[in-house]
């Protein structure tokens, strides 16, 4: 299974902002300095931003000031949280009718998976 480039790049820039807001509270980070980062094109990113701002893990802030900057503590920000924003809310199997044997296990799985993300937060990745 894998998740599509913009979770990693949604992922990393989440850990950028909390790295940040650990060490200077309330700093804004620019689209263009997130992107150099990680080297990736700053439209790209920003579409990943808008994603991670409407699920309201991030605060975006317009002008020469402005930036980015997580909207909760970093202690309450899930893997979940973010990967959701981006991936959506879609069950990782489908393919059986009729609750077969192979789904239970599958979802059982997904249920695990899901459970390890939602509690691991982006303070756990600072650690």
């Amino acid at each position: 299974m894998n998740f599509s480039k913009a979770t990693t790049y949604a992922l990393h820039t989440m850990l950028i902002l909390a790295r940040t807001d650990h060490e200077q509270k309330n700093h804004k980070i620019g689209v263009s300095d997130l992107a150099k980062q990680q080297n990736i094109s700053p439209t790209y990113l920003s579409k990943i931003l808008t994603k991670l701002t409407k699920a309201g893990l991030i605060d975006s802030s317009p002008g020469a000031q402005g930036g980015y900057s997580l909207r909760k503590s970093s202690t309450t920000i899930t893997f979940l949280d973010i990967i959701q924003a981006i991936e959506g809310h879609i069950p990782l199997f489908s393919g059986c009718e009729d609750n077969c044997e192979i789904e239970k296990i599958m979802k059982d799985y997904e249920s695990h998976m899901y459970t390890y993300l939602k509690d691991k937060t982006l303070a756990d990745a600072l650690e």
